[in-house]
């Protein structure tokens, strides 16, 4: 019975340990407003900048946009405790005037976690 007991709270306190030691992200913000836009300009780009405050190494494993207008890069290597990284998006307005509001899903190594990000704003069209 002692054993069975001494497993048990071992096993508790490890899991505790490793549940200390995951990775967290924080994002500087979520939400990206470009606010009014013109056409002509054809790519706008936003960055969101993020810092891993976590005990760690953070891993971005994919980063996956609403439609094909949006175009993510993001940091490949290792975020290391304490370091920043960063998501960088960049929307197409060719032929895309008026409002426009896109989800873009961060995938990590974070455990059950998938971040949202969001950029919005209004595309001037162009004078014809």
């Amino acid at each position: 019975m002692k054993k069975i007991g001494l497993t048990f709270l071992l096993t508790v306190m490890l899991s505790s340990v490793f549940a200390q030691s995951k990775p967290e992200v924080k994002f500087n913000k979520n939400i990206y407003d470009y606010g009014s836009v013109k056409e002509e300009v054809e790519v706008a780009v936003s960055d969101f900048e993020f810092t891993n405050t976590g005990k760690t190494p953070v891993v971005i494993q994919r980063v996956i946009a609403s439609c094909g207008c949006t175009a993510p890069t993001y940091t490949r290597e290792p975020v290391l405790p304490g370091k920043k990284g960063s998501i960088k998006v960049a929307y197409h307005t060719t032929h895309r005037p008026g409002n426009f509001r896109k989800n873009i899903r961060v995938y990590t190594n974070v455990p059950d976690t998938v971040y949202t990000l969001t950029i919005k704003g209004h595309v001037i069209p162009k004078k014809r």
